[in-house]
């Protein structure tokens, strides 16, 4: 396999790397309290995930 003959710079790496950007977390409605939640994850306000309590609510 070849092999970079030099090092390449910070510069040149960091210019490839101006594309990657994060997106924003996506989010849904809970069923149960109507609050904004991650999605496959229990609610933090409720603590129902699909319909059934799964974790105490604080």
């Amino acid at each position: 396999m070849a092999l970079p003959k030099r090092r390449q710079s910070k510069a040149r790496g960091r210019k490839r790397r101006t594309h990657y950007k994060s997106q924003a977390v996506a989010t849904t409605t809970c069923a149960q309290c109507s609050q904004t939640k991650m999605p496959h994850r229990a609610c933090p306000n409720c603590g129902y995930y699909r319909g059934r309590p799964v974790v105490s609510a604080s």
